[in-house]
């Protein structure tokens, strides 16, 4: 069997993305393992499903597969990815699109620009929602991660992440805080580690460490992730730009409504494809 697929990038955080709309698919975490191989396979971050509609009140649903086999609710980087996936191989000719994750349905719009906007949905604090354990909610929390307490904003971006405030994200531990903080007894689900160093209250640098993944070129839910704990800690305005390794994103919230309601988290950048190919399975 000949499998029909795209590699793509989102600021440098790659993908392998497969349209299971107009052939068949049985994807499996032994696939995904191999598909993203980079040494025996195609190579990638994530592997992401573009499926039929499960519903008629959406336009696709969206699977995202780790290249360690593991399945996630969301990312980022791949929903802009998945928006000019689906339009460059024509099956469908909206700028506007609602798409389905397990963790809810997502909005993107495909600018004139080549820019995406994806609307990432509200963030969630409450420990459970995470999940995190925790007696109850907080602005930040200490976590003992190797024998040292550190600060942390938990909160969950349709997937969970720990964002932690650094001088300068050169220098950051992220290749060993990173993995011990992403398999944190705390976080029963593992999670995605931030380190967030502020410009200015418009502007900050980002590190992830991606739970499945390991430290990527850019993060699309970790971006938005850092702005929002940054913005509930009275850091950084409601626009902010995230300069990751790979590029910029520009990430919009307009915090918490009064009533203790959210409003979405807004971002926007580029998906740029890199090669077509086909895969004997």
């Amino acid at each position: 069997m000949l499998l029909r697929f795209a590699k793509m990038h989102g600021l440098g955080n790659d993908f392998v993305v497969i349209d299971a709309v107009t052939q068949e698919l049985t994807m499996t975490p032994e696939l995904a393992r191999r598909l993203a191989d980079r040494h025996f396979g195609i190579g990638c971050d994530q592997i992401l499903i573009v499926d039929p509609p499960s519903t008629p009140d959406v336009d696709f649903d969206y699977r995202i597969f780790n290249n360690d086999g593991s399945e996630v609710a969301q990312c980022g980087n791949g929903a802009r990815c998945f928006a000019k996936f689906v339009r460059d191989r024509r099956l469908t000719g909206k700028h506007s699109l609602r798409v389905r994750t397990s963790a809810g349905i997502i909005t993107l719009v495909v600018g004139a620009n080549g820019q995406v906007t994806v609307d990432m949905g509200t963030p969630l604090f409450e420990p459970a929602q995470i999940p995190f354990d925790a007696p109850g909610r907080a602005l930040t929390y200490p976590l003992l991660v190797e024998g040292q307490s550190l600060e942390i904003s938990a909160l969950s971006m349709g997937n969970p992440h720990a964002v932690l405030l650094v001088d300068n994200v050169a220098t950051a531990p992220v290749a060993t805080l990173g993995p011990a903080i992403e398999n944190h007894p705390r976080f029963p689900e593992r999670v995605n580690a931030g380190f967030m160093a502020i410009r200015n209250r418009d502007a900050i640098d980002l590190r992830v460490y991606e739970r499945g993944a390991g430290e990527t070129l850019a993060c699309g839910t970790g971006a938005c992730a850092a702005v929002v704990a940054g913005i509930s800690r009275g850091l950084l305005n409601n626009s902010v730009e995230a300069h990751l390794r790979g590029g910029i994103l520009t990430i919009h919230w307009s915090g918490q409504n009064p009533s203790g309601g959210s409003s979405p988290v807004m971002m926007t950048g580029p998906a740029t494809t890199v090669f077509q190919g086909r895969i004997r399975l």
